[in-house]
């Protein structure tokens, strides 16, 4: 459950749960004193263009029993993150040279105390990379610490870079990440269907003309901000018949004359946050939930592209994540039989990077 967020649109604390009743019970304490015995802090930044170590988010909070945080970007495009509690430091960093350049990285700190055992995880949002760093017997976080982080008891110093600082009781999953939303139509032999109500073994139509099963739907509840933030494409552009909301790292799959010129290659993928400069997209309008937003997503045996509303998307990339019970654990795909997972060696087509992307979106609105 969510229960803060801080992005450039405002801070948000309820101790209901974001986006909840106003008339329903508080779900965790919140007297002078309170703490969050089990808990996630994410945060998710754009990559400044630096020469040298910058402080993204720092927060310092003395007393009898001390506490440091902070996020620092490096040069060349790496993040590190410390958190010193009484004394007990914990040190995660990722890097250019590991995860190849990348405009956005999220940091997601997960802790139960009670449990004695976290984690730290290092991640580009755009792909399958995740750096994880096993914490032993962390600390319960204040709630006063939470409230200064999203930025509403003072003390945190925050980047104009820092997309969002979020909040949950629980320990989020890290890795492949729905992004379509639940209404989404999707190909299938009988007609369109919602993403969000299609189950293991319907068959849906994919771009190549082929019908296949749905290995698994995955979903999840996030914050409405960074790369989670909805985008909308806009029909008739990309053979829409309707407009769909999607995560802005959400691949679409452009193909024709246009994409054959300037790129040798039948069909490209495009990150949908790089079709936004267009007439084509748009951020979507605030959703019903309020600070959070709900996606699905589907799992194909190949990696195959969904047919939604006339446009290809792509599935559900996992990569080879089955051959890695650490990730597998530490994911959305948690408590899935490993041996019935498949393995997604690369994306189907190739990734564009942004510049290219604007470009080719830009031709393909005009």
């Amino acid at each position: 459950m969510w229960i803060a967020l801080s992005d450039p649109n405002g801070s948000h604390f309820d101790p209901k749960g974001l986006g909840a009743a106003p008339d329903a019970p508080d779900m965790i304490a919140t007297g002078p004193d309170a703490i969050l015995p089990r808990g996630t802090l994410m945060i998710e930044t754009r990559l400044p263009p630096i020469n040298r170590p910058r402080g993204l988010l720092t927060y310092d909070r003395g007393g009898r029993i001390p506490l440091h945080l902070s996020l620092q970007a490096l040069p060349g495009g790496g993040l590190v993150f410390v958190l010193d509690q009484d004394g007990e430091m914990l040190h995660g960093s990722i890097n250019a040279t590991e995860t190849g350049r990348t405009d956005i990285l999220r940091v997601t700190y997960s802790w139960d105390a009670p449990a004695r055992r976290g984690r730290l995880a290092l991640e580009r949002p755009e792909d399958n990379v995740v750096h994880m760093v096993d914490v032993h017997q962390p600390k319960p976080l204040p709630l006063s610490d939470i409230r200064a982080l999203i930025g509403q008891a003072g003390g945190a110093r925050m980047a104009p870079e820092v997309l969002f600082v979020a909040v949950s009781t629980s320990i989020e999953p890290v890795g492949p990440m729905p992004s379509l939303a639940p209404m989404t139509p999707v190909a299938t032999p009988e007609g369109y269907r919602a993403a969000g109500r299609l189950r293991r073994g319907d068959l849906v139509r994919c771009a190549n003309g082929q019908d296949l099963p749905v290995l698994q739907r995955i979903e999840r509840v996030v914050p409405a901000a960074g790369s989670f933030r909805p985008l909308r494409l806009k029909a008739p552009y990309f053979d829409l018949t309707s407009d769909i909301e999607m995560a802005a790292f959400q691949r679409v799959v452009l193909r024709g004359s246009v994409v054959e010129y300037m790129f040798g290659t039948e069909a490209v993928l495009v990150p949908a946050t790089h079709l936004t400069g267009a007439k084509s997209a748009a951020a979507a309008l605030p959703v019903e939930s309020g600070p959070l937003v709900r996606y699905v997503q589907l799992l194909m045996p190949g990696n195959e592209a969904l047919v939604a509303a006339g446009t290809c998307v792509e599935s559900l990339y996992i990569g080879r994540i089955r051959r890695r019970p650490e990730r597998l654990e530490a994911s959305l795909l948690a408590g899935c039989d490993r041996s019935r997972l498949p393995e997604h060696a690369r994306p189907v087509h190739r990734v564009l990077p942004p510049f290219e992307a604007v470009v080719l979106a830009e031709t393909r609105a005009a």
